[in-house]
């Protein structure tokens, strides 16, 4: 019995880690920005209010800030708890401080902690 329960929730584990990666795909809206403890303006460093993350099933990744667009790779660690973008010069990790299907919070240490809110395309 003890090792159907241990089974079961090993299973569930798994299915919960493909369905994050799943819910990743799609496009997010950056709505709130903070860092040191303090609200950033996303309007005042993007000089616009329209900075989208766009994850695409095949691992590609386009960050678009207003009429720009940068691409890049994107790769979510087997526990979900880092998501890491992988550009051309370097890649960026942030931790995933909360995750579900309309809501993410990503934090890197050194550009802050970023809220998105998915969007229909």
């Amino acid at each position: 019995m003890r090792n159907l329960i241990l089974g079961f929730i090993f299973l569930l584990g798994f299915a919960m880690n493909a369905q994050t990666s799943k819910e990743l795909i799609g496009k997010w809206q950056l709505v709130k920005w903070t860092k040191n403890g303090k609200e950033k303006s996303i309007q005042d460093r993007f000089k616009t209010d329209q900075v989208f993350q766009v994850f695409s099933e095949n691992g590609d990744f386009n960050s678009l800030i207003g009429d720009e667009s940068h691409k890049a790779k994107w790769k979510l660690s087997s526990d979900n708890s880092e998501l890491t973008i992988i550009s051309v010069i370097l890649p960026i990790k942030f931790s995933v401080d909360y995750f579900d299907s309309q809501k993410r919070v990503i934090t890197n240490k050194e550009i802050g902690t970023f809220e998105y809110k998915k969007i229909a395309d």
